[in-house]
């Protein structure tokens, strides 16, 4: 800076040592500089540092310099440390930051031959890809590693691979997390440092990392089974639905209130135990009917129960009956239990050895539903991210790309997790941050309640749509305008067009494939079922179909406004 600027940053410096020494701390961070007064070089700002080396030698504190992404001269670490070599005092080190070097694009193997000694404090931050000024992106939209799209792992095991043994801080500057629950916002961050830490061991085995010792992430190789809980009287409305559906009922438990009905691969559970001391009547009485835990299919349920305890999930257990088997379980979204199951004996058996065999009159007559295809969760729009990292560090699972699902209410903002290999588990979450929107007003009428919707998948689409239809299944009504655009989109004929508006069907197409959609009405304030058919290698949910669901779905609801009839009916 020219004088005297100069002089005046000096005497800065030296009263905010004093401060450090009144406070007992020892570390300034100095960013580089943004003003345009600022002179560039990198003898002359090292040559400035090893003056002010000196004086916080004389107070015993040191200094780090930091290069912003946006500064004026310095905006790449390799320039910062440039100056910090070339200072050389021992009261001179280099601070780095993830977001500052990865929103560059900066190489994070650079670090590599930076000595671990010279790095006096890292901070990490991870990012959402977008496309906007340096300062606005760092300044709003920072989350916890693992939560965004930076390659924060890589700047970690470069970080790791200096020999730097020093303390890790959360750099988070997000609108969001201005306003959350601090507590919640800690089990983030202690469960993003894990994982990311976990990450860096597995792939750099040969460094020395200080991480606790668990299991990798877990394979999830599918939905086992959903269950509900629910009273008698809303029992047979759920039922009638499922029976529609092509389900039967194939089993009735030897010690509880509950009933299995099963179709293809797919198993509902309907647990009306509702007057006993059991999460589920404990959950039926504060949302209503709804779908409280599912089961997923892993390798080994009691190492997803370990892995999952590593990084901070709780547990979920509670009394068993003799002969009962003890599930592996976790608390997952707005309360919901995930439970664990493998192909271990006991495990394997349970459906046989818990529930007595209800004959089925023609196991055939059904309505060719094969398997889970996905679930759909919705929480409030600012838990999204703590339920994301949830699911990605926890299960070996990906993330897609997020997309905004316009709904005449607001934005709802969707994200699907994936199994690595499919088909497998797939799970969208949902965000919302009203009750205006069809999401966001289940949410509210449910008390927090996570499961608004479960897809089943069929290999034939028309198929299974003319089995509903005989069996009396009420699909989703569809406007008529819907496939005028369809045949005008896709150039579809208007004899495909016809036959898909025939059965309510959705249409979506890309370059890898088609997808075709079925959807109930909704039960209650907001949940329904959904089935749908892949074709070749269409991996999305048909994102494109989502207003035109919403919009019909909000045709046949009940208007805001007006009050809701009857106690302990189905809230979503």
């Amino acid at each position: 800076m020219p004088e005297p600027m100069r002089a005046r940053g000096f005497e800065r410096a030296k009263r905010k040592f004093d401060v450090m020494g009144e406070l007992g701390t020892d570390l300034m961070l100095i960013c580089s500089n943004v003003s345009p007064f600022a002179f560039g070089g990198i003898d002359r700002a090292a040559s400035d540092f090893q003056q002010l080396g000196e004086l916080a030698a004389a107070h015993a504190v040191r200094v780090g310099f930091e290069a912003l992404a946006w500064g004026r001269h310095v905006n790449d670490h390799r320039d910062a440390w440039e100056i910090v070599r070339r200072a050389d005092h021992v009261n001179v080190g280099l601070i780095l930051d993830s977001f500052h070097t990865l929103a560059r694009k900066i190489d994070p193997n650079t670090i590599r031959s930076i000595p671990g000694d010279k790095i006096f404090i890292v901070q990490l931050a991870d990012a959402p890809l977008i496309d906007m000024d340096l300062l606005y992106w760092s300044r709003h939209f920072r989350n916890m590693p693992g939560e965004g799209d930076l390659p924060v792992v890589d700047f970690m095991r470069a970080v790791a691979a200096t020999g730097y043994d020093g303390p890790l801080s959360l750099e988070i500057f997000n609108d969001q997390f201005r306003g959350g629950s601090p507590r919640a916002i800690a089990e983030d961050g202690h469960r993003s440092l894990i994982y990311l830490m976990d990450c860096v061991a597995r792939l750099e085995p040969d460094l020395r990392t200080d991480v606790p010792a668990m299991p990798n992430r877990v394979r999830a190789a599918g939905v086992e089974f959903l269950e509900f809980t629910t009273d008698e009287e809303q029992k047979l409305e759920l039922e009638a639905l499922l029976s529609t559906l092509g389900f039967a009922k194939t089993g009735k438990h030897v010690n509880r209130s509950v009933d299995l009905f099963t179709q293809g691969d797919i198993r509902i559970v309907i647990n009306t135990d509702t007057k006993g001391d059991t999460f589920a009547s404990s959950s039926y009485a504060v949302h209503g009917t709804n779908a409280y835990a599912y089961g997923m299919k892993v390798d080994d349920a009691r190492v997803a129960g370990d892995r999952a305890r590593s990084l901070g999930a709780a547990t979920f257990s509670e009394p068993r009956f003799g002969g009962e088997v003890a599930v592996p379980a976790i608390q997952g979204v707005g309360n919901s239990v995930i439970y664990f199951l493998d192909d271990s004996d006991d495990l394997k058996t349970i459906w046989d050895r818990e529930f007595v065999r209800v004959p089925v009159a023609d196991p055939a007559d059904d309505a060719r539903l094969t398997r889970v295809d996905h679930i759909a969760q919705t929480t409030h729009y600012d838990e999204m991210l703590t339920w994301l990292l949830f699911y990605t560090s926890i299960f070996e699972t990906r993330r897609a790309p997020m997309i905004d699902v316009i709904d005449p209410g607001g934005l709802v903002r969707s994200q699907a997790i994936e199994s690595l290999t499919q088909p497998g588990f797939r799970l969208t979450m949902n965000g919302v941050d009203n009750r205006k929107t069809f999401a966001g007003k289940f949410l509210a009428e449910g008390f927090g309640t996570s499961i608004q919707h479960i897809a089943f998948a069929t290999q034939d689409i028309f198929a299974t749509a003319a089995a509903l239809q005989a069996r009396g299944f009420q699909p989703l009504p569809i406007s008529r305008n819907y496939y005028d655009d369809l045949e005008a989109r896709f150039g579809l004929s208007p004899e495909f067009s016809d036959r898909l508006r025939a059965h309510s069907i959705l249409y979506d197409r890309d370059e890898a494939g088609e997808y075709f959609q079925i959807y109930s009405r909704t039960l209650g304030q907001g949940f329904f079922f959904e089935i749908v058919e892949r074709r070749v290698g269409y991996a999305g949910y048909g994102a494109m179909n989502a207003p035109f669901r919403i919009a019909a779905q909000r045709r046949l609801s009940r208007p805001d406004g007006v009050p809701k009839v009857g106690v302990g009916k189905m809230r979503g």
